[in-house]
């Protein structure tokens, strides 16, 4: 049930009847939406119940050939060097890819000309109109194999198991971290014992070494944890999430 950035299928769940039988597929921008939309009708962190993590979805800062840079801090060093001459695309304002750069610029004070798209901005990734992009996997990695992008660094904490030979941003700006991921939800007052259940089936299938692959192949780096780790990460996620947007100035309509 899509619609509003996830906050449609989000009070949809939330609204339903807490019997584990109707469950939100969540993604980490559904822990921004209560900054991004400060009049919806519910508290995320506070009305879902977590179950399981299916694991994080790291982007890759991919540009286009004509930018010198080969290094996440070659990246920064001419951004700075030059500000405001690099566009850096996006799907649209508020989206994590769009967060995650923003969370660059927090740490380093670079200057990039955000251009949101509404519709796939890799044609003009491809032809060099925009610079750079923070985008998932799987639609990129043919173009980097090929060089018609080159990747500089991912946003997750270390290596990406589909792109192992590509840094994570955090080795040259520590303590940076700014993938996406998913889990699963359910209603607020949902019974102890059926999250329970539901956390050990779906761990099972997660840990499972051909559902793992899967993942991978998507560009996804499935993990289990308990429903308390996954609460405590769509906190932490929330909070983390709000000072980027407040240090953005990021609103959307």
């Amino acid at each position: 049930m899509p619609g509003a950035g996830g906050n449609v299928g989000a009070e949809y769940v939330i609204r339903a009847a807490p019997d584990g039988y109707t469950l939100l597929v969540m993604i980490s921008g559904n822990a921004a939406n209560a900054t991004l939309y400060p009049k919806l009708n519910f508290n995320f962190v506070r009305d879902i119940a977590p179950i399981a993590f299916l694991g994080y979805t790291p982007f890759v800062v991919v540009v286009n050939p004509s930018v010198t840079a080969k290094t996440i801090s070659e990246l920064i060093a001419f951004a700075k060097a030059n500000p405001g001459t690099l566009n850096f695309a996006s799907q649209g304002t508020g989206t994590a890819p769009h967060l995650a750069f923003e969370l660059v610029r927090m740490m380093t004070g670079v200057n990039l000309v955000h251009v949101p798209y509404r519709t796939s901005y890799l044609p003009d990734l491809l032809a060099g109109q925009v610079q750079l992009a923070f985008a998932t996997a799987p639609p990129v990695l043919g173009y980097i194999d090929t060089g018609k992008l080159r990747a500089l660094g991912v946003t997750s904490m270390k290596r990406m198991e589909a792109l192992p030979d590509v840094p994570a941003i955090a080795e040259s700006l520590p303590g940076y971290e700014g993938s996406g991921w998913a889990g699963v939800g359910a209603p607020g007052g949902t019974p102890a014992e059926i999250i329970g259940a539901l956390n050990k089936n779906i761990n099972a299938i997660i840990a499972d070494p051909a559902m793992k692959a899967h993942f991978v192949a998507l560009g996804a780096e499935p993990e289990t944890m308990t429903p308390s780790q996954f609460g405590m990460l769509i906190t932490n996620a929330a909070e983390k999430w709000a000072k980027v947007i407040a240090f953005a100035s990021i609103k959307v309509d």
